[in-house]
C-alpha cells in the first residue's frame, strides 16, 4: 500500500474512464477536484452522503470544483446503482487507485458509534427508494466487501493536494461545507 497522501504532496496525471465512457482528468487543468473514494456502489451509507453532493451540485461547480466519485466496484455494479449521479463515477474493482491514495479497508469501517448510526439513517430513505421503484437500491454483495473507509482529497490544476482526509469509519468523510470551507474563493481563481 503507497503511504496517505498530506498537504503539500503532488498527484500525477491520471486520465480516469467514467461509467459513461468519458475519460476524467485528476487534476483538473482548469478546476480544483474534490476526489471522493467511497466504499461499493450501493453503499447506502455513501449514498445517503452523495445525496448531499447531488442536491448542491450547482453550488459546488460555481466555486469551481469538479466532483470525482471512486468506489471500489466494478462498471456494472457503479451503472446499476450509481448511474444518476450529476458527476463523474469511477469504479476501481482491483483498488488501484485506492492503493495509490493510500486509502484503507478494515474493520473499524462498521465497528463506531457513528457509522451504526449512519447506517440506521438509511433505513428511511433506502425503504423509500424500494417502496416508489420497487427495487433495493442497496447493494447486498458488494465486490471489493463492505469494509472500506472513506478518504476525500482537493486538488489544484497543479496537482498539489491542497486537503486531505482519511475516514476512521464508514460515515467519516468531508461534508460540502467542509469542501466549500477548504476551497476559498482565491485557491480557484489563481494557478497553485
Amino acid at each position: 500500500m503507497a503511504g496517505r497522501l498530506q498537504r503539500g504532496d503532488r498527484v500525477p496525471a491520471h486520465a480516469l474512464l467514467a461509467i459513461d465512457g468519458k475519460l476524467v482528468a485528476v487534476p483538473d487543468p482548469a478546476r480544483v477536484v474534490h476526489l471522493q473514494f467511497r466504499r461499493f456502489a450501493g453503499c447506502p451509507i455513501c449514498n445517503l452522503h452523495l445525496r448531499s453532493f447531488t442536491r448542491r451540485i450547482g453550488e459546488i461547480e460555481a466555486a469551481g470544483i469538479a466532483e470525482v466519485v471512486v468506489f471500489h466496484s466494478t462498471a456494472e455494479e457503479m451503472r446499476q446503482y450509481e448511474a444518476d449521479l450529476p458527476f463523474a463515477a469511477i469504479g476501481d474493482p482491483e483498488k488501484k487507485l485506492y492503493r495509490e491514495f493510500g486509502v484503507e479497508a478494515g474493520p473499524q469501517a462498521l465497528a463506531n458509534l457513528r457509522a451504526v448510526l449512519a447506517i440506521l439513517r438509511t433505513i428511511g430513505p433506502v425503504t423509500t427508494d424500494l417502496i416508489r421503484t420497487g427495487r433495493l437500491n442497496s447493494n447486498l454483495s458488494p465486490h471489493g466487501g463492505r469494509l472500506g473507509l472513506p478518504a476525500d482529497f482537493l486538488i489544484a490544476p497543479s496537482g498539489l493536494v491542497l486537503a486531505a482526509k482519511y475516514g476512521v469509519h464508514a460515515d467519516d468523510q468531508w461534508s460540502v461545507e467542509e469542501v466549500l470551507e477548504l476551497t476559498p474563493d482565491h485557491l480557484h481563481k489563481r494557478e497553485v
